[in-house]
């Protein structure tokens, strides 16, 4: 029987609390230890924003997207694809996984295109080189990816953290992609949480007003997923220990849209 291919995406606070980081670390590495192939994606938008802040560099952004300048390039490779990349891998390695640092940029794992001009550098993945998830996993390596893309030309580009988890998933041919956020899950409009979803279900709660900001975002990618031929994308809070052993049994855990 083929190993499960699973997805983890994992930013905010999550990345960003030392105890947080090392205690998902650890179920991430038990998950890989148990025989899945396992990728993880991560963000890093609040180290980021401290960088350039502590160097006097406002940070804009058009429509959520952070506008990218030569500068914030230049502390897009230092920060995701440097200090957070490599903090997350330290932990994964202290809990036993043999963890492996990229970015899009490598291979052309996540080959993009500029979105916007007047986003300056910001990239939309136009597509994924699988085969360097399903290299390294298969060898036994736990591949964690920043959200930095590259093109054939050289030019380094800005991904949303969520649409490179999108676009590594669906390259990774991923049967679960699993969103850890800082809310337990998808809420209705009186913040009750809502276990399952259709995508006529998500185009709802997104036309109503229910879904805005972020949780608009996630929900666009997780259909973006299900449309890339990912079978479950999961939207669930990384705070709840035992999460991710709980979303691969099966049990009651945040939300859950299926294909």
């Amino acid at each position: 029987m083929a190993a499960a291919r699973i997805l983890v995406k994992l930013g905010g606070t999550l990345l960003d609390e030392p105890d947080s980081r090392r205690r998902l670390s650890q179920e991430i590495a038990e998950l890989a230890s148990s025989g899945a192939h396992l990728t993880v994606v991560h963000g890093g938008g609040k180290q980021m924003t401290r960088y350039l802040a502590e160097r006097g560099v406002e940070s804009r952004f058009v429509n959520g997207l952070r506008v990218t300048t030569p500068e914030v390039v230049d502390a897009l490779l230092k920060i995701f694809a440097g200090s957070v990349n490599h903090g997350l891998v330290a932990s994964l390695v202290e809990a036993g996984s043999l963890a492996v640092g990229l970015s899009g940029i490598d291979a052309l794992l996540a080959e993009a295109e500029q979105m916007d001009e007047r986003l300056g550098a910001v990239g939309r993945v136009v597509r994924s080189n699988g085969g360097v998830l399903e290299t390294l996993t298969a060898a036994g390596y736990l591949p964690v990816v920043a959200c930095v893309a590259g093109d054939r030309a050289g030019r380094i580009y800005n991904v949303n953290a969520d649409q490179m988890a999108v676009a590594c998933a669906g390259g990774f041919r991923a049967g679960r992609l699993v969103f850890l956020t800082d809310v337990e899950g998808v809420l209705d409009a009186s913040k009750r949480l809502l276990p399952r979803l259709t995508r006529a279900d998500c185009r709802e709660l997104i036309a109503t007003g229910v879904a805005t900001g972020g949780m608009q975002a996630k929900l666009e990618a997780a259909m973006a997923a299900l449309d890339a031929g990912v079978g479950h994308v999961h939207v669930v809070g990384g705070a709840r220990p035992g999460v991710l052993a709980a979303v691969v049994k099966g049990e009651a855990a945040g939300t859950v849209l299926e294909g």
